[in-house]
C-alpha cells in the first residue's frame, strides 16, 4: 500500500508491506501531481512533479530518479516481450520512448523528427494516437500494442481538419473525422484490428459543443451488445435517429411507439416518421444524461426524445426499449434522470435538477408500471445520484441543495426492503437478441437470461448473461468494405477512383504471398463461419516480379532546407516494386552517391553531410530487372549569412548604366534573396543574384540599400553615392610599409582615410579651388605627389609615402571583389563650378611591385574584408626590395597622362 502524504505540509510516501498494520515514510525532493504503475510490474511507478519533471521507481516508491526535465503529464508505460519501454512527451511536444531503466539521453529515440500536436496524444487500450502537422496538412499515427507508429489511412481526399477518437472497444478504432467541407458534421470510420486502415461507415454524424467548447458527437454505443451504436445524422438540414447492428455495416432509421402514454394509436410512417433520441452524455457524471443503457441489463435502452420526421428538443418525452431497440414504449411526458439499480434489475427515475422534487420513481418491470417513493421531507434539487455497486449493497445516495442559497445536502436510501427475496432460477426467463427478427447479430444468434417483468425479487450479481452464443453462416451483412473500396448503390464494394486496387506493397518481395483483397473484409469481432466467407475474404497469391514505379524521394522530417554540416536524412519509398530485388542509387547533386542492393538498406534513411551551400538536386533510382523508376527533389543548403556589403562606385555619370554588387560571407550559390532600394524608390528590386545595373538619371548624392534575406535572418549595407555629369580620377600607391599595418578593419580605413585628407590637405592647401584659378587643382596636387611631398606618420618611425599611380577618366571603381589586401584611393575632380574631392576605397587587383590603398567609406558599414597576405600568388615585396623614389619617378611618372 502507497499513501502520499498532503504537499502542503510536506512531500512524501508512506509505504506498507503488510496490508496496512504499519507504514514507512520515505520523504521526497519533489511534489507528486500524478502517479502511473505499470500494468504488470507492480513495483514500477513514474510520477509527475509540479515543476513539470517526470521520475521512475523500481522498488514501490522507495527510491526515485530523474528521468527528464520539462515533460506534460502525459505518462505512458510501454511494454515490450522481453524489455520494457516507457514513452512521454516533453513540454515542447516531442514524443519520446527509452528503456525504463536506463533513459539516459542517448539512449532515448524520438519516433517523430519534429514536433506533435498539443494536446493531440491519446492513450487507449492498446492504441496510441498523435497527430503531426507538416506544410499545413495534418497526420495521424496509431501505435497498436506499442509497437512502431504506422501513419492512419483514411480515404485519400477526407482530408480532415479534426478528428476524434470515439472508441477502442472490441478490437478496432471507431473515429470520427470532420473533413474539410464540414462545418457542425462529422464522418464515422471504423478501422482494422491494428487502427491503421479506415472506412466509411457514417456520414454527416451531428455535432454540439458542450460546457467547456469542446465537440460532442451525437454518436451512443449501447452497452451490453457488441456492435450496437445509435448516431443522430444530418440529411437535407434534418437530423434523424439511426441504429446498426453490425458496426456502421448497415443503418435503419428508429419505428416510433405504436401508442402514446395514455394508450392512444400514434400514426408514424417510416421513413416519412420516426422515433429520434436525444444522445447527449452527461457532463456530470452523477447525472444520467439524455440516454442510458448498462453491460449487466443488456436490451434495455431508456432515453429522451421525440416523434416525427426530425430530432426535436421541444415537446419531448422520456422512451424505453426493452429489445434492444427494436421496439419502443413511451414511459413518461417529462424529461428525468434514469439509473439502474440492483445490476439493473429495477430502474429509477428522478426528474431534472431544474425542477425540485421530493418523489422518485421506481420499475422492477422495464418501465412498464411505475411506484413512487418520497425520499426527503423538503423538495430538493437533486445535482446527483450516487447507486453503490456490489453484490450486498443496496444503497443509493442523493446530493443536492434545498434551494440555491442553502448548503449541500446528502441523502442516502438503503433499498434492500422493497425487495421480498433473492431471485431464483424460476424468476428469469430467455431473451433472443434479434434486429427486427433477424436472429444473427454479428455472425452469431445470442441467447441472454433475464429476470422476468414484475418479479420483485433481488437480482444480486447474476441479472443478465449469455445463455448462448451460435455461429451464423457468413452472410453479405457480415462483410464491410475493405479500404479503398466504396459501397455502391447496388451493395457491392468497388474501389474508389483514387485507389489501384492492383498496388502491391513494395515488401511484397518474388516467392513470397501477399493477401489480395476482394473489396471486402470481414466485420472485426463479428463470429459468422463459412458461408460466403471465402468469396469475400482476400486471397493468398503469390508475389509477381514487377518494376518499380511510383518512387517517392523526401527528406525525414518533409523540408527542403538544411544547413551546411549538419545531417540530412533521406527517405526512399516505394509504392510498387520488389523491395528486396530492387536496386536503389542515390545522388545527392554534390558529386557523391550511394548504392544499395536492395530497398531494406533504406528503411532508417540515407543520411548525407552537405559541406558547402547551394541548391542541390537529389535523384534516386530504383531498378530491376524489369525497369526503373526517378525521383527527385531540390535541396536548399544555406548557412547563416555573417557580413552583407555592397559595392558600388562613390561618383557615377549621369545616365550611365553602373553595376551594384552585394557580398555575402560566408558565400552562397543562388540561396539568397537580394532586395535593393534605389534612391527615394518605394519598392525594392527583387532578385536572386548578387548583382543589379542600374541608371541614374538625376544629378546629387543618392543613398543605395541592399538587403539579403537568409531563412529567418536579414542582413543590410547602406551606400551613398554621387551622381554627376562628368569627373576624373587620379589613382595612389603607397609605401609597402602600410600594408604591414592594415587589420582590414573598416575603422582602421576610416582613420587612415583622414589622414590621407590631412596630408593632401597640407600640400595643395586647399580641396576646393575656382575654376578661373590660374592652376587646376589636379596640376597642383600632381606636381605635389611627383614631388615625393605627399607623406604622413602611420606610428612613430614608421612614414608613409604617397605616390600617383595614373589618371583616368570615369570611375576606377572594381565592382568585383577580389581577396586581397591592396586597395587603391582616387582623388576625384568635377570640373564644373568648383572642384570637389572623393576618396573612394575598394577592393583592387593588386598591381605587381606596387601596393595601393584607399580611404574607407565614412559611413558605417557591415562587410567582410580578407586579412593581408591570404592570396599566396600575390608577389610579395620587402622594404629593401622596394625602389627608390628616382626609381619610381623614371616607372610611374615617365608615363604620358591624360591632361586634364
Amino acid at each position: 500500500i502507497m499513501v502520499l502524504t498532503d504537499p502542503e505540509f510536506e512531500s512524501s510516501v508512506l509505504i506498507s508491506s503488510d496490508e496496512g498494520s504499519s507504514y514507512q515514510k520515505y520523504r521526497l525532493n519533489f511534489f507528486v501531481l500524478s502517479l502511473l504503475f505499470h500494468h504488470t510490474q507492480e513495483d514500477w511507478a513514474l510520477a509527475y512533479s509540479h515543476d513539470q519533471k517526470l521520475y521512475s521507481s523500481f522498488d514501490f516508491g522507495r527510491k526515485w530518479q530523474l528521468v527528464h526535465e520539462r515533460s506534460q503529464s502525459h505518462l505512458i508505460s510501454i511494454s515490450h516481450p522481453i524489455i520494457i519501454f516507457l514513452s512521454f512527451l516533453t513540454t515542447d511536444c516531442q514524443y519520446v520512448t527509452c528503456r525504463a531503466q536506463a533513459c539516459s539521453e542517448s539512449s532515448r529515440t524520438y519516433p517523430f523528427s519534429g514536433y506533435i500536436e498539443t494536446n493531440s496524444l491519446v492513450v487507449q487500450d492498446e492504441y496510441v494516437f498523435v497527430q503531426v502537422t507538416t506544410t499545413g496538412r495534418a497526420s495521424y499515427y496509431v501505435s497498436y500494442q506499442r509497437e512502431p507508429f504506422v501513419r492512419i489511412k483514411i480515404p485519400k481526399y477526407s482530408l480532415p481538419k479534426d478528428m476524434h477518437i470515439v472508441s477502442t472497444d472490441q478490437g478496432q478504432v471507431f473515429t470520427a473525422v470532420q473533413e474539410w467541407n464540414q462545418n457542425d458534421t462529422y464522418n464515422m470510420y471504423i478501422s482494422d484490428t491494428r487502427g491503421v486502415y479506415f472506412t466509411l461507415a457514417l456520414e454527416n454524424v451531428r455535432t454540439s459543443r458542450g460546457l467547456g467548447g469542446n465537440s460532442m458527437i451525437d454518436l451512443y454505443e449501447v452497452a451490453g451488445i457488441e456492435g450496437m451504436l445509435i448516431a443522430n445524422r444530418k440529411v437535407e438540414n434534418q437530423v434523424k435517429t439511426y441504429i446498426t447492428y453490425n458496426k456502421g455495416r448497415d443503418w435503419r432509421l428508429l419505428q416510433a411507439p405504436t401508442t402514446d402514454l395514455a394508450g392512444n394509436p400514434i400514426h408514424c410512417v417510416l421513413p416519412f416518421c420516426s422515433l429520434h433520441l436525444q444522445l447527449q452524455m452527461s457532463e456530470n457524471p452523477y447525472l444520467s444524461g439524455s440516454i442510458s443503457t448498462k453491460s449487466s441489463a443488456p436490451g434495455v435502452i431508456v432515453a429522451t426524445g421525440n416523434i416525427g420526421s426530425e430530432l426535436s428538443y421541444s415537446n419531448v418525452a422520456m422512451f424505453i426499449s426493452s429489445d434492444a431497440g427494436n421496439n419502443w414504449r413511451q414511459i413518461c411526458e417529462e424529461e428525468h434522470n434514469v439509473w439502474f439499480l440492483d445490476k439493473g434489475g429495477a430502474l429509477v427515475a428522478v426528474k431534472q435538477p431544474t425542477v425540485p422534487t421530493r418523489h422518485l420513481w421506481i420499475s422492477f418491470d422495464e418501465g412498464r408500471q411505475w411506484t413512487r417513493h418520497s425520499f426527503s421531507a423538503m423538495p430538493l434539487f437533486v445535482d446527483g445520484v450516487l447507486v453503490e455497486a456490489g453484490a450486498e449493497n443496496q444503497i443509493m445516495t442523493f446530493f443536492g441543495h434545498f434551494s440555491h442559497r442553502s448548503e449541500w445536502q446528502l441523502i442516502k436510501i438503503d433499498y434492500k426492503s422493497i425487495f421480498t427475496r433473492r431471485c431464483t432460477e424460476g424468476d428469469y426467463q430467455t431473451w433472443h437478441l434479434h434486429n427486427q427478427g433477424e436472429p444473427c447479430i454479428m455472425g452469431q444468434k445470442q441467447i441472454y437470461m433475464k429476470r422476468r417483468p414484475g418479479n420483485y425479487c433481488m437480482v444480486g450479481w447474476d441479472n443478465s448473461r449469455i445463455l448462448s452464443a451460435e455461429p451464423c453462416i457468413c452472410r453479405a451483412h457480415d462483410f464491410e468494405c475493405d479500404y479503398g473500396f466504396e459501397r455502391r448503390g447496388d451493395g457491392n464494394c468497388l474501389p474508389a477512383f483514387w485507389f489501384n486496387p492492383s498496388t502491391l506493397s513494395q515488401s511484397c518481395s518474388q516467392g513470397q504471398n501477399y493477401l489480395n483483397s476482394t473489396g471486402y473484409r470481414k466485420v472485426v469481432a463479428n463470429n459468422c463461419t463459412k458461408g460466403v466467407k471465402e468469396m469475400y475474404t482476400a486471397r493468398k497469391q503469390q508475389c509477381p516480379n514487377r518494376p518499380p514505379r511510383g518512387l517517392v524521394l523526401t527528406t525525414h522530417d518533409d523540408k527542403l532546407t538544411a544547413n551546411m554540416g549538419s545531417n540530412v536524412t533521406f527517405l526512399v519509398r516505394l509504392e510498387e516494386g520488389d523491395s528486396m530485388r530492387t536496386n536503389i542509387q542515390l545522388d545527392f547533386g554534390d558529386g557523391t552517391a550511394v548504392s544499395y542492393s536492395n530497398l531494406s538498406w533504406t528503411q532508417e534513411g540515407i543520411r548525407h553531410v552537405y559541406r558547402s551551400a547551394g541548391i542541390f538536386r537529389v535523384t534516386v533510382q530504383a531498378e530491376n530487372s524489369l525497369g526503373f523508376d526517378t525521383s527527385s527533389l531540390y535541396l536548399h543548403v544555406t548557412c547563416p549569412v555573417e557580413h552583407i556589403q555592397l559595392l558600388a562606385p562613390y561618383v557615377v555619370i549621369k545616365n550611365k548604366e553602373v553595376n551594384l554588387t552585394a557580398v555575402v560571407w560566408p558565400s552562397h550559390f543562388r540561396t539568397l534573396t537580394y532586395f535593393w532600394w534605389l534612391g527615394n524608390n518605394t519598392e525594392p528590386i527583387i532578385t536572386l543574384d548578387s548583382s543589379v545595373s542600374h541608371t541614374f538619371s538625376t544629378e546629387g548624392m543618392v543613398t543605395i540599400t541592399v538587403q539579403v534575406s537568409s531563412g529567418d535572418s536579414i542582413l543590410q549595407d547602406t551606400r551613398s553615392i554621387a551622381i554627376q555629369e562628368f569627373f576624373k580620377s587620379l589613382l595612389l600607391s603607397f609605401s609597402p610599409n602600410l600594408d604591414e599595418a592594415n587589420p582590414d578593419i573598416p575603422e582602421w580605413r576610416q582613420d587612415v582615410g583622414r589622414v590621407i585628407k590631412k596630408a593632401v590637405l597640407q600640400v595643395s592647401g586647399n580641396l576646393f579651388y575656382p575654376s578661373c584659378h590660374s592652376l587646376s587643382f589636379p596640376e597642383i596636387l600632381v606636381n605635389a605627389l611627383n614631388q615625393i611631398s605627399v607623406e604622413f606618420e602611420l606610428k612613430p618611425g614608421s612614414r608613409v609615402i604617397v605616390y600617383i599611380t595614373q589618371l583616368t577618366l570615369a570611375p576606377l571603381v572594381d565592382s568585383i571583389p577580389r581577396h586581397s589586401s591592396s586597395a587603391m584611393l582616387m582623388l576625384l575632380s568635377v570640373v564644373f563650378l568648383g572642384l570637389a574631392v572623393f576618396l573612394i576605397y575598394k577592393f583592387k587587383r593588386k598591381i605587381p611591385w606596387i601596393n595601393i590603398y584607399a580611404e574607407v567609406n565614412h559611413e558605417k558599414e557591415q562587410e567582410m574584408i580578407s586579412t593581408v597576405g591570404q592570396n599566396d600568388t600575390t608577389p610579395k615585396i620587402t622594404l629593401s626590395e622596394f625602389s627608390t623614389q628616382k626609381e619610381l619617378r623614371e616607372k610611374e611618372y615617365g608615363m604620358n597622362l591624360p591632361s586634364f
